[in-house]
């Protein structure tokens, strides 16, 4: 690949894009970010792997980082793993994307008896992505109390991006099944299915397939990180082309234990031709959010 500078400029010089976009960043509160940097580091329980994060740096610097690649668009991916906490999120969020011109205002939500009024207050407030992590918040998105943001966020066609594969180690929630059953009851959500669905690649697959707003996040896929441990199954290689128009480009940023680099050299090595990496790196995500 040589130099990561030089071949970011480049790769981004022969599609012809005036920049990228990412929809898999996470930038949050402080003292959030470092205790989850904190539990990478231990390698806890939902990694079980060594996991060092490659930019581990200020907010500022972070920033001046990933627009340096040429990212044009980014989000704040934020999740609670516990009641009383998304509110909070949503609040820093708000600001974070109001001195942030150029990240997508994001925001969360939690199963429990408050979560319908602050969704409906985040959409007034534009916010343009939620993330949802079935695996940390360990709760099945079907939830009863989930049902009345399911509706709103259906209704304003609003993105979710949902962790619900079960990468790297299973939840009791995580999987194909629960997503299934979610869509049956709310057909035409606009779900963003993060890291391909890892590693139920051939179900998510299927799931795209079937509904053709779901897209799917290429976050850790294909690199040599992720193919040590869950690799994507050579037998359904054809589908990434025929699913070409629901594959968007995300990296995890700050927290890869690579370079920002070799997230996109994946990608390019798989020789699925510049119009299929163009759509993913870019104009998928530009056409999703209305760039």
């Amino acid at each position: 690949m040589g130099d990561d500078d030089t071949y970011i400029t480049e790769l981004r010089e022969r599609l012809g894009l005036a920049g990228f976009i990412d929809v898999h960043t996470h930038f949050m509160p402080d003292r959030v970010l470092r205790k989850v940097w904190a539990y990478f580091d231990a390698a806890g329980p939902l990694i079980a792997r060594p996991w060092s994060i490659a930019y581990r740096d200020a907010e500022q610097v972070r920033l001046k980082t990933l627009r340096g690649f040429g990212v044009r668009a980014f989000t704040s991916l934020v999740y609670p793993h516990k009641p009383e906490m998304a509110a909070w999120l949503n609040d820093w969020s708000a600001d974070f994307a109001a001195r942030t011109p150029d990240c997508l205002h994001t925001a969360t939500f939690f199963p429990e008896p408050e979560a319908a009024g602050y969704v409906e207050s985040a959409i007034e407030a534009g916010a343009r992505i939620f993330k949802v992590h079935i695996q940390v918040g360990d709760f099945h998105p079907a939830d009863p109390l989930l049902r009345p943001v399911w509706g709103m966020l259906s209704e304003a066609g609003v993105p979710v991006l949902v962790h619900c594969g079960s990468g790297p180690t299973a939840g009791r929630f995580t999987g194909p099944g629960p997503i299934a059953e979610l869509l049956r009851h709310f057909p035409s959500l606009r779900l963003i299915v993060a890291h391909m669905g890892a590693p139920e690649y051939t179900e998510f697959l299927d799931i795209a397939a079937q509904y053709p707003q779901v897209h799917l996040d290429t976050t850790m896929n294909f690199t040599d990180f992720f193919e040590s441990a869950d690799p994507f199954p050579t037998a359904e290689r054809a589908r990434l082309s025929e699913l070409g128009d629901q594959i968007l480009f995300g990296s995890d940023f700050p927290n890869i234990p690579y370079s920002y680099g070799h997230a996109l050299y994946a990608l390019d090595r798989l020789d699925l031709g510049d119009d299929w990496l163009r759509k993913v790196c870019h104009d998928n995500a530009a056409r999703l959010f209305e760039l």
